[in-house]
């Protein structure tokens, strides 16, 4: 067996993906940025734009990268760099195997990672929302834990794990999916960088119409000052939502939210098939 078909274990595979992960979102943190303050604060992307570069600075786009970076090492390296290995696991490697257990592989390391990544999610959203003057670690984590204790670092979980598990399976199921249409159509190899480029691509944007629902939803609860709650739970925040803003409202976002997904899905996937080849382990 030739080096480029060795498969990497659970750990490296994981190592590789939270390698690839953080290394995206170095790029994609300011898109996100934009696309919460959308959600949060009802104004357009180029108004919200504007104002955080007018009051805050061009800095204020990175606000919470370090949160970021800790989410991307736990959440994101579990539901990308897990999955090759998970899908293996359940017997669904193979071009041909049934695209549900795909999906059922990516919904298995999405909703893993979602729990493990959730703490540092609420900080990052916490202080990407946060219009004043950065709020330095050790406080921002101090007031969550003296406001609502351990608690306060897991709110959103439920909709956060729903959110991970739709978003995994269908970035990784149509990821996996796509490669082989693309392979068959074009004749390029699994492996050649164009196949995961378009692949990745298509993706991204399946994400961002099953997801965005959920990532208005949970935004919305982790942004929620540290001292009170103004939801009380998924439920609340769902219909207080709906019926104050109309159901379309769930999508609100869905292009700054597009245009995270596309390019982190792209970097993300990219890296890691890169990381794979450099490591001699097989793509996904």
């Amino acid at each position: 067996m030739s080096a480029s078909n060795n498969t990497p274990t659970l750990l490296q595979s994981t190592a590789l993906g939270g390698s690839a992960a953080v290394f995206a979102v170095n790029f994609t943190h300011p898109i996100e940025l934009v696309k919460s303050r959308v959600q949060i604060n009802n104004m357009g992307v180029m108004k919200t734009i504007s104002d955080t570069m007018k009051n805050e600075g061009i800095a204020a786009f990175w606000k919470g990268l370090p949160w970021a970076y800790c989410r991307e090492g736990s959440y994101t390296a579990i539901r990308l760099g897990a999955y090759a290995p998970v899908r293996d696991a359940i017997g669904a490697g193979a071009p041909d195997s049934p695209i549900y257990m795909k999906f059922f592989a990516g919904a298995i390391t999405g909703g893993i990672g979602s729990v493990a990544g959730n703490p540092f999610d609420v900080l990052k959203t916490l202080s990407q929302t946060n219009k004043g003057k950065p709020i330095p670690l050790s406080t921002l984590v101090g007031d969550m834990y003296r406001d609502q204790g351990v608690a306060g670092f897991y709110r959103g979980v439920n909709v956060n794990v729903m959110r991970a598990i739709v978003l995994n399976a269908t970035k990784m199921g149509v990821y996996d999916v796509a490669k082989g249409q693309v392979v068959t159509y074009t004749g390029w190899t699994r492996k050649d960088p164009r196949t995961a480029f378009f692949s990745s691509f298509l993706a991204g944007f399946f994400m961002t119409c099953t997801v965005a629902p959920f990532d208005r939803v949970r935004t919305k609860l982790m942004s929620q000052p540290t001292n009170k709650k103004i939801y009380t739970g998924l439920s609340d925040c769902l219909m207080k939502t709906v019926r104050e803003e109309g159901p379309l409202s769930l999508w609100r976002g869905f292009i700054p939210i597009w245009a995270r997904f596309a390019p982190m899905a792209t970097l993300q996937l990219l890296t890691i098939e890169f990381l794979y080849s450099s490591f001699g382990f097989k793509g996904i």
